[in-house]
């Protein structure tokens, strides 16, 4: 028994499992990509994944954290 795995020679998808869409943003807070990039990121080039990986760094700082959600509204009253 061998324990050679096939394996794709391209960019693996940036998720990481925390699937949460920024509602004024519109990307997923977990790995900053869109929803359409997101949908088509199996269809897409390995130089289209390339150019996504490049910009989701940048992407990061676009997201306004929300501080204590539903509770602290109600508390501000």
């Amino acid at each position: 028994m061998t324990d050679d795995v096939w394996k794709r020679d391209e960019i693996q998808s940036p998720c990481i499992k925390i699937c949460v869409v920024h509602p004024e943003a519109r990307i997923c807070t977990g790995c900053y990509r869109s929803i359409d990039e997101i949908r088509d990121w199996s269809k897409m080039t390995n130089d289209e994944r390339a150019e996504i990986m490049n910009a989701l760094p940048a992407r990061a700082s676009k997201l306004v954290k929300r501080r204590g959600g539903r509770g602290a509204r109600l508390n501000r009253g």
